[in-house]
């Protein structure tokens, strides 16, 4: 409370204090986002929101208090845990080129990370993000930070606080399930002379999904064939948890075992379940082989150069991803020890050995949470450029991890934002919820995360991170227990989206026009037509597009 006061007191000096008691009236979600530092700030989204500011640009000098360097923000009132909050604006910086700053939120119950972003001292910067509470706060400051660097000085331009009822928050995100995940599809049906058929039974039945949603699974799945049958009837999308790592392939140098890996592979294929490869390398070096960490030079460089070409080479064609090099926002085994081109080198190997496989980087705590520097959202999408920049088709997609603790929603759908500008496919890839909750919290936090990933335009895929081990445990979150027979909360969670998110059987008659339409999700469907004595089987595939699908049957 005593740095609360001594920055506002500041505040007031300065003129920027602002109250707020009431909200907007617009509901709908702007998506908007910027990762290229500009000459001149965008206008506030929304208006400002329930900031509504008024004076343009703030610039103040850091007030320095025990626990670090503070800046301006906004002193608050009656902010309730019944709202959601989206936070944005546009940063610079003097007194250094570039600092992480974070935007932070004080509250009646302590203080918490809402946004951060790259600001440089020659351009403006977005930030984007948000906050849920966990109770009402009579009064609330939102204020900036930059680490200890005390000279530093902030300007702030059209920051914006925008608030939505869960409703209104559900309400986006079935408006975007609706353009994204599904079409219209139109059936027009005639006779052999080619009139219009009124009355024709129509039914319809989705076979297949487009989306990809699925689970790491273990070498466990061998032989266990209660695993398999719960596995292949919920997921078309898998990962390897362990067996494809290197320690795992080659635990000596030049003892080559893929021996685990090609057996689970032949499972997916078996079954057509698409998977990702999981990962060529680990930054981590922990998690890098022993004999590994003792090379340098000429001899490691013989080594990583061996490792692609052995793996790629063996299951060219496979995997329809890679996780190139994992982790590189938190560890740098390889670049500490090869310079710093050596992660490019990786991808450009890997893209020589396996062409059409789709090339990814992948981290943690980019989405979860914005109080890791090292994995800002900024900083991550400055390496992605950085091997964007190394040639046409080097990285190819995202990877976000996804080990999550409690939500933040708003913080979520803003990274998701800010990562949609560089036009490439993200994925989820390792999602589950802290075992320090209960299962039913479990749950209740995986629907939200879920549910907020499938729904945004960004999201190409969802990978839960539930591998089964040996003794019936997982690495944080379980759906079933280790006979299968008996779904703990998450698992009834995830089979209810699953279902939820899946065309119902569809049935009706054309139309005086001789047409049916309805609206379906992404997948193959199988169709019946039929009228008097005559009728029709066909298949056709719904693929993404904003026009609606017309399929023509002629009976």
């Amino acid at each position: 409370m005593k740095e609360l006061m001594a920055v506002a007191f500041l505040f007031m000096l300065v003129g920027l204090f602002h109250s707020v008691h009431a909200t907007n009236d617009g509901s709908r979600y702007d998506y908007s986002a910027y990762t290229e530092c500009k000459q001149h700030s965008e206008p506030p989204l929304y208006n400002g929101g329930i900031l509504k500011e008024k004076i343009g640009e703030i610039e103040l000098k850091n007030y320095r208090t025990d626990s670090g360097a503070y800046s301006p923000g906004f002193l608050l009132y009656n902010l309730t845990e019944t709202l959601i909050y989206t936070f944005s604006c546009w940063v610079k910086i003097k007194g250094t080129e570039s600092a992480l700053v974070r935007a932070k939120l004080y509250t009646n119950n302590g203080t918490k990370c809402i946004g951060t972003v790259l600001a440089r001292s020659r351009c403006w910067s977005f930030m984007k993000g948000g906050s849920m509470l966990d109770s009402f706060s009579q009064s609330s400051l939102l204020y900036f930070q930059i680490g200890n660097q005390n000279e530093t000085i902030i300007s702030v331009k059209s920051a914006s606080l925008q608030p939505f009822t869960p409703q209104q928050w559900n309400q986006h995100q079935d408006h975007s399930i609706q353009m994204k995940r599904k079409r219209y599809v139109t059936v027009h049906v005639s006779d052999s002379k080619g009139n219009r058929v009124i009355g024709a039974n129509i039914s319809a039945q989705q076979i297949s999904k487009d989306f990809p949603f699925g689970s790491a699974i273990s070498s466990e799945i061998l032989g266990n064939t209660l695993y398999q049958k719960w596995f292949k009837e919920r997921f078309n999308a898998a990962v390897f948890e362990n067996e494809l790592k290197w320690y795992a392939t080659e635990p000596q140098p030049g003892k080559l075992n893929y021996t685990l890996a090609d057996q689970m592979l032949e499972f997916i294929k078996s079954n057509q379940i698409m998977v990702r490869g999981h990962n060529i390398f680990w930054e981590d070096p922990v998690y890098t082989p022993f004999w590994v960490r003792n090379l340098t030079g000429d001899y490691l460089k013989s080594a990583v150069n061996s490792r692609i070409k052995s793996l790629l080479t063996r299951y060219k064609g496979d995997f329809m991803h890679w996780d190139v090099s994992n982790e590189m926002l938190h560890f740098n085994f390889y670049e500490q020890r090869l310079g710093p081109n050596a992660s490019l080198s990786f991808f450009k190997t890997a893209k020589k050995s396996d062409p059409l496989a789709t090339l990814f980087m992948n981290d943690f705590n980019v989405v979860e949470t914005c109080e890791d520097d090292n994995a800002s959202v900024d900083n991550y999408i400055v390496r992605l450029k950085e091997l964007m920049k190394g040639g046409a088709g080097m990285l190819q997609g995202i990877g976000l991890e996804g080990h999550f603790g409690k939500p933040n929603l708003p913080l979520m759908r803003a990274v998701f934002d800010k990562l949609a500008t560089l036009r490439l496919p993200v994925w989820l890839t390792e999602v589950d919820i802290s075992k320090n909750f209960d299962s039913q919290n479990q749950a209740i936090y995986l629907e939200e995360v879920l549910r907020e990933g499938f729904s945004h335009p960004s999201i190409s895929g969802i990978i839960l991170w539930t591998a089964l081990h040996r003794d019936g445990s997982c690495y944080q979150m379980c759906l079933t227990d280790d006979k299968f027979d008996h779904n703990l909360p998450t698992g009834n969670l995830v089979d209810k989206l699953l279902k939820e998110w899946q065309s119902k059987d569809i049935n009706g008659e054309t139309n005086e026009h001789g047409s049916y339409s309805f609206s379906g999700f992404l997948g193959e469907y199988k169709v019946y037509v039929s009228h008097g004595g005559a009728s029709k089987n066909l298949t056709f595939s719904l693929n993404a597009s904003d026009e609606t699908k017309h399929v023509n049957v002629q009976l």
